[in-house]
């Protein structure tokens, strides 16, 4: 039985005591990704921004989707829309890969000394230098539209943090499930697609109607749109109560999809 101290801690091992060895195996995850592309690493930005193409065309040509505040005004489809996949982007990224997570790996499952909580931390940093990368097509938009960027930029981290937990809570929780539950695999991505478009990525909340306001709420990406949208888009700056609240419940979900991974880690060599 773990005692308190370490209990404490042993969340953070991918990040202190096992640094080297998650920061290689996401370096390793990432340029597997790319191996054998003619464009390679040059993919992690062609690919958002032929993303961003696509849904530019579809929603703001074709459907001539308009991004319209409660007040009335008008604001630019692209960049909003942009930022919002980015945001949903890495929850998704995130939910999707963990059902398989111990598949995947499954010569590390079987070595008895790996330490097996790490492979959502490396999957977690996988996906944020996609972010990154998104950012950097995103710092090229907001030049297009607005010709600067907004100072209160510096405050996304900030904003990310608690959904960075968030996401290591689900993977951990998911991871757990994955092997014993084969169909969460295929669950998932059907999620992830529900997600988005029941979040603020593609249409500002307060103009819907009351009755369908506490569905999108429920969903954690509007929160986390919202806000990286206010810092990364409108110079407003974050809701740092409200910001202060997700982190303690990302914590807290956390501690306890990690401690239910350690328990459900035990029979993973039997069902893999």
């Amino acid at each position: 039985m773990l005692n308190f101290p370490l209990a404490l801690t042993s969340p953070f091992h991918a990040l202190g005591r096992f640094r080297s060895l998650t920061w290689e195996l996401a370096k390793r995850d990432v340029l597997g990704r790319y191996r054998g592309a003619h464009f390679g690493l040059l993919w992690s930005l062609l690919g958002p921004l032929f993303t961003l193409i696509i849904y530019s065309i579809a929603f703001g040509s074709i459907m001539k989707s308009r991004w319209v505040s409660s007040q009335g005004e008008m604001a630019d489809f692209t960049p909003i829309l942009f930022l919002g996949i980015i945001v949903h982007g890495l929850f998704a990224e995130c939910i999707s890969r963990a059902p398989k997570l111990m598949q995947e790996n499954a010569s590390y499952v079987k070595r008895v000394v790996f330490p097996l909580p790490i492979l959502s931390w490396v999957s977690i940093l996988s996906a944020l230098f996609h972010v990154a990368m998104n950012l950097i097509v995103f710092i090229l938009i907001a030049g297009a539209y607005y010709h600067d960027l907004a100072a209160t930029v510096v405050w996304l981290p900030v904003v990310l943090l608690p959904l960075v937990l968030l996401c290591v809570a689900a993977s951990w929780f998911l991871s757990a499930l994955g092997p014993y539950f084969k169909d969460l695999g295929q669950v998932m991505p059907i999620v992830s697609t529900a997600m988005f478009f029941l979040s603020s990525a593609i249409i500002p909340v307060d103009t819907l109607d009351e009755k369908y306001k506490l569905i999108f709420y429920l969903n954690p990406l509007t929160f986390f749109i919202d806000q990286t949208r206010n810092v990364a888009l409108w110079n407003q700056l974050p809701n740092f109560n409200a910001l202060a609240i997700a982190t303690v419940c990302s914590l807290a979900l956390m501690y306890l999809a990690h401690s239910l991974f350690r328990k459900a880690s035990t029979g993973f060599s039997d069902v893999l």
